[in-house]
C-alpha cells in the first residue's frame, strides 16, 4: 500500500525514483514459449526417446533414468537454473501432486549432480510446493479449491486496496511506463505456455505494487502469486487453454487503460473482477 512516504517516487520528483521503477526488457513469446517447452521436454521426452514420461512416483528414488539426450546446464549458475525449472514443471502440472521425485533421478534427467537440485527441492520446501519424504525424496505438495480459493480472496485482500489507493495518487505518465509489461503478458498467454503467462503475470503485478514503495508487500504478494499458480490435485496439466490466459493478460491491458485515464470506477471494477478470477 502506498505510504505517505512515497510522494516523491509516485511523481517522479526524485531521480532514483524513476529507476527503481524502470520497467525491464522482456522477451518475445516464442523465445517464453521455447523456454517453457525445452524445461517440459526433460520431462515428457524429446521426440524420438523411447524413454516416455515424467520422472514420478515411489518408484523414481535411486533409479537410473531412461536413456535420453541430456539437457545442457551452464556451470555459472545451475542451482538458479534448477530451481527455474522446476517451478516451471510444477507450473505446467509436470510435477504431480502428491508424487515422489528423487533428487538423484531427476539430476540425471538434467545431466548435473544431485547437489544442485536437492538444494532447489529445498527452496522448493520453505515455499511450501513440496515436502521432504526422509530417505526418498520430495512429494508435491497436493492442494484443493478451497486452498485456491484462499490464495485468491488473501491477495485480493492486500492488492485491491493498494492498486485503488495508487489509481488516486500515481500520475498517467507513471502508469503509462508500464506498458510494456502489460503487453509482455499478452504475448506470453498467446504463447499458449502457462508458466511463461505465470512469470509475466507476476511481473506486471510486482510493477504495480512496487510503485507503493513497500518491498515486503511485494514480497509477500509475490510468494501468494507463485503458490495461487500451482495446479490443484487431479488437475489436467495445460487444462487452462490459450484463449483463457489471452482473456486474463488483456485485463492487464484494459486495468492500465483505466489508470492512464483515470477512470476510478472501471479501475475498481475490473481489479475486482481480475481476483475474483485469479488462479
Amino acid at each position: 500500500m502506498k505510504q505517505d512516504t512515497q510522494g516523491s517516487a509516485a511523481t517522479g520528483g526524485a531521480a532514483t525514483g524513476r529507476d527503481r521503477f524502470r520497467v525491464p526488457a522482456q522477451p518475445a513469446a516464442q523465445d517464453a514459449a521455447r523456454a517453457c517447452e525445452e524445461v517440459r521436454d526433460r520431462w515428457r521426452g524429446r521426440p524420438g526417446d523411447t524413454g516416455g514420461g515424467a520422472v514420478r512416483g515411489e518408484h523414481t528414488h535411486g533409479e537410473p533414468a531412461p536413456s535420453r539426450p541430456r539437457p545442457v546446464v551452464r556451470r555459472s549458475s545451475v542451482r538458479g537454473q534448477i530451481l527455474t525449472a522446476l517451478r516451471t514443471a510444477l507450473v505446467t502440472g509436470d510435477l504431480r501432486p502428491g508424487e515422489v521425485y528423487s533428487a538423484p533421478v531427476l539430476a540425471e534427467r538434467f545431466g548435473v549432480s544431485a547437489t544442485p537440485v536437492r538444494e532447489a527441492m529445498q527452496q522448493l520446501a520453505l515455499e511450501g510446493a513440496v515436502e521432504v519424504v526422509p530417505n526418498r525424496g520430495f512429494r508435491v505438495v497436493e492442494r484443493g479449491a478451497r486452498e485456491l480459493a484462499e490464495l485468491a480472496e488473501v491477495r485480493a485482500l492486500i492488492e485491491v486496496p493498494v492498486m485503488l489507493r495508487l489509481a488516486r495518487t500515481v500520475p498517467p505518465e507513471r502508469w503509462a511506463e508500464l506498458r510494456p509489461l502489460a503487453e509482455a503478458t499478452v504475448r506470453a498467454a498467446s504463447s499458449g505456455c502457462r508458466a511463461a503467462y505465470a512469470e509475466s503475470d507476476r511481473a506486471f503485478h510486482g510493477a504495480v505494487l512496487r510503485l507503493a514503495g513497500n518491498e515486503e508487500l511485494v514480497r509477500i504478494a509475490e510468494d501468494l502469486h507463485r503458490r495461487a499458480q500451482w495446479p490443484l490435485v487431479g488437475s489436467v496439466p495445460g487444462a487452462r487453454g490459450r484463449a483463457e490466459l489471452v482473456a486474463d493478460a488483456h485485463e492487464h491491458t484494459a486495468l492500465l487503460d483505466a489508470l492512464v485515464a483515470g477512470d476510478l470506477d472501471v479501475v475498481r471494477a475490473l481489479v475486482g473482477e481480475h481476483f475474483t478470477g485469479a488462479a
